[in-house]
């Protein structure tokens, strides 16, 4: 009786092994069909040619762009503040002396502007001014066209028929199909 049973068990380690390696032509791992009514199956076509379809990306990159930009500069020998509030004081001292009553108040007023004016001008004649080069940068952004595959276009044989389909990669040799049979209308 052990006789058969060796014989037994070798055949059924065979066959689970046949089936095993088939078990790559069956249907997708997942849920099963939706029911007995559903026509779907799955086999494997021949894949005659691929060719690639290519699309433009516009690729935005951002930078930075410096420059050097003339500038005028001043140094200060003095305190233009002091020199004005001087001449002010000055001018206003002169005009009180000029004229009477109303006319010595306006010329108070018009002696003391003009003399914080001269008394400006008279502290900034000592100013130094010279150019110079600051650098610059701003912020922009360059923009560059790269071509890339965009998907596939597949050529294949399914049971003596050719199709084409655009996939969104390259199947190989060989591509996975799906059949669903209907009746015709």
């Amino acid at each position: 009786m052990s006789r058969l049973l060796i014989p037994a068990l070798i055949l059924a380690v065979f066959a689970t092994g046949a089936s095993a390696q088939d078990g790559r032509y069956g249907p997708p791992p997942g849920p099963p069909p939706a029911g007995p009514d559903d026509n779907t199956h799955f086999g494997w076509a021949d894949v005659l040619r691929v060719d690639p379809v290519y699309g433009v990306a516009r690729v935005e990159t951002p930078r930075q762009e410096c420059y050097d930009q003339p500038v005028v500069r001043r140094e200060s020998s003095g305190n233009s503040t002091a020199g004005t509030i001087l001449g002010a004081v000055v001018g206003g001292v002169l005009g009180n002396t000029v004229g009477k009553g109303d006319g010595r108040k306006a010329a108070t007023v018009v002696g003391a502007v003009a003399g914080g004016a001269v008394g400006n001008n008279i502290s900034r004649s000592g100013d130094r001014t010279y150019e110079s080069t600051e650098t610059r940068c701003r912020d922009v952004s360059s923009i560059s066209e790269q071509r890339r595959i965009a998907g596939y276009d597949v050529e294949y044989r399914y049971r003596g028929e050719v199709y084409v389909s655009r996939l969104n990669y390259d199947p190989g040799e060989r591509l996975r199909v799906r059949v669903n049979v209907s009746p015709a209308d």
